[in-house]
């Protein structure tokens, strides 16, 4: 956690540093063993603590075709293809409802049970995903957010008291990622509501 009165351009590089090291879940690292639909709520609740999933939460995506049904009569038929599914979904989550995201897995898998009808693996994706992700957390640093000249020139222009910079320099650093995540948002929003119409 980054203390207020240590905040610096260097300390949300160090974050950004720690986020791309600690939040990326690898396809290697996702369970090898089939399981219990309670043991994949848990799963996802320990990876994804602010999101709260619950067993109806994870039906409904599957009554509503967004990701795969289990395995027919098996007590553990939640396997490694749903827990990829469940962990992209999961980073879509926050910017897509549940209708896009099934229009976005559609893109690539067609129907979302079968899995002869799919132009890429989910294993592929996942990957592909991972390396996107960090990818970008690691480019953080070059973003013009991050720039300490431009951010400091903004500073001097407000003609700030000192004692307010250091709030001042947190607050833009949000609203310009704020303003960042929600363009993406709606661009990403535009992007899937506009293919195949």
């Amino acid at each position: 956690m980054m203390h207020k009165s240590r905040f610096s351009v260097e300390n949300i590089n160090l974050l950004s540093k720690s986020l791309s090291e600690n939040s990326i879940i690898t396809y290697e690292e996702l369970p090898q063993y089939d399981l219990f639909l309670s043991q994949v709520v848990d799963y996802l609740n320990d990876k994804f603590d602010a999101d709260n999933y619950t067993n109806n939460i994870v039906q409904n995506y599957i009554k509503s075709g967004v990701i795969s049904k289990p395995e027919d009569r098996k007590k553990r038929g939640y396997t490694k293809l749903h827990l990829a599914q469940l962990v992209l979904l999961s980073y879509m989550r926050p910017i897509l409802t549940a209708q896009e995201i099934k229009k976005v897995f559609s893109l690539a898998f067609n129907e979302i049970n079968d899995r002869s009808d799919d132009i890429i693996s989910w294993e592929d994706a996942y990957k592909i995903f991972s390396d996107m992700q960090k990818e970008s957390i690691d480019n953080f640093e070059k973003n013009s957010f991050c720039d300490r000249t431009k951010l400091q020139q903004i500073i001097n222009s407000l003609n700030l008291k000192e004692s307010d910079e250091e709030r001042i320099s947190v607050f833009l650093v949000v609203m310009t990622l704020v303003s960042q995540a929600s363009a993406i948002k709606k661009l990403v929003q535009k992007i899937v509501a506009d293919y195949k119409n």
